[in-house]
């Protein structure tokens, strides 16, 4: 579990977006301080000195995630990569 950032606002299309202190994968979950889901990372972008995250919310009320921080849990953590030819 990689600590994501504080959430900095929402869009006018129900997007939370962070200013990413750790950068987390497209596709990963993402969940509060008490380990619920609220979301999957949608799109990073901006510079890559200091990306900014956007999370597609899964919560009923977005808004109550406003200066929250956020963290990211790989879908690939704990699975160990098995290569072709082994």
């Amino acid at each position: 579990m990689k600590r994501v950032g504080r959430v900095l606002h929402l869009t006018p299309g129900g997007m939370l977006i962070i200013r990413a202190e750790k950068t987390p994968s497209i596709g990963d979950e993402v969940v509060d301080k008490r380990l619920r889901k609220v979301g999957v990372v949608f799109d990073v972008f901006g510079p890559t000195a200091s990306p900014y995250v956007s999370v597609k919310p899964s919560v009923a009320d977005p808004t109550s995630l406003l200066g929250e921080v956020l963290y990211s849990t790989s879908k690939r953590e704990g699975r160990r990569w098995r290569g072709r030819g082994t």
